[in-house]
C-alpha cells in the first residue's frame, strides 16, 4: 500500500445547478452566514479578477512538486475546481501559464493553490481564475508523492472532495457538501437584506438609531 501516494475515486460533488445559484452571491455574504469563521484570507486572486465556483477536486502534494497536479488536470471534469494543498510553501511554483492554459482548455473552472504560481504576468492578464498564496520564479519538481481526492487543509480551511469552492476578489471559501443547499438559501436572504439597505441609503431613509442603541447597551460614555 502506497501511503501518501494514491489517487482516490471521487464519490460525490455539488451539482452544477447549485453552483449556478452561488454565482450570484458575494463571498462576503456567504462568509457572513457561515458565522464569519470559515474560509481563508491568505490566498489572493492572481488573474484579472472575477468569480470562481465549483466542486473541489482536491490534491495534496509535497511542497514544490506538481506531478499530482498534472494528474488532477487529466482527471478533472468540466466545472471542477482543482484545489491544491502544497503546504503553503512559496519557494517553488506549483503551476504556471502552460498548466493554466491546459486546465482552461479542459474546462476546469479554476485553481486554488496553497503555494506559489509563476508566469504571473500572463495569468494576471487573463480571466482564467487562479487563487494562490504567492509567486515564485523557481519551477516545480515532478517526483511526487501526493494524493488526489483526499481531505486537505488550505491555510487551516478543511476541504473535502466534492465540497463547493467559491472565490472572488475578497478571498476563497469552502462550503461543505452537505451544507451547501442550506448556506445558499441563507446567503440569498442575506444578499436581499443588504440590497435593501443600499436602496435605503441612496433614498436617505436609512435608520441609524441602532448605532447609539448599541453604544448604550455596551456601556459607552458620552463626555463633554
Amino acid at each position: 500500500m502506497a501511503i501518501g501516494f494514491v489517487i482516490h475515486k471521487a464519490k460525490r460533488k455539488v451539482s452544477p445547478d447549485l453552483v449556478a445559484r452561488y454565482r450570484r452571491l458575494p463571498v462576503a455574504n456567504i462568509s457572513d452566514v457561515m458565522s464569519r469563521i470559515a474560509g481563508t484570507n491568505r490566498l489572493r486572486p492572481m488573474h484579472a479578477g472575477g468569480w470562481l465556483g465549483g466542486p473541489a477536486l482536491t490534491v495534496k502534494t509535497r511542497p514544490g512538486d506538481n506531478l499530482m497536479v498534472h494528474k488532477a488536470i487529466d482527471l478533472a471534469q468540466p466545472g471542477d475546481v482543482i484545489v491544491v494543498d502544497a503546504g503553503g510553501i512559496l519557494v517553488n511554483a506549483i503551476i504556471g501559464e502552460i498548466m493554466s492554459t491546459l486546465a482552461e482548455k479542459k474546462g476546469v473552472a479554476g485553481f486554488v493553490i496553497d503555494g506559489s504560481i509563476r508566469d504571473a504576468g500572463a495569468i494576471r492578464a487573463g480571466s482564467f481564475p487562479v487563487f494562490a498564496a504567492g509567486v515564485a520564479h523557481r519551477g516545480p519538481y515532478k517526483d511526487g508523492p501526493g494524493e488526489i481526492n483526499c481531505a486537505i487543509s488550505i491555510d487551516g480551511m478543511i476541504v473535502e472532495p466534492g465540497d463547493l469552492i467559491v472565490a472572488d476578489d475578497d478571498g476563497v471559501l469552502c462550503v461543505p457538501h452537505d451544507d451547501a443547499e442550506a448556506v445558499c438559501k441563507l446567503t440569498e436572504a442575506k444578499k436581499a437584506t443588504e440590497e435593501k439597505a443600499i436602496q435605503q441609503i441612496l433614498a436617505g431613509t436609512s435608520d441609524r438609531r441602532w448605532v447609539d442603541e448599541a453604544l448604550q447597551r455596551l456601556g459607552c460614555e458620552f463626555k463633554d
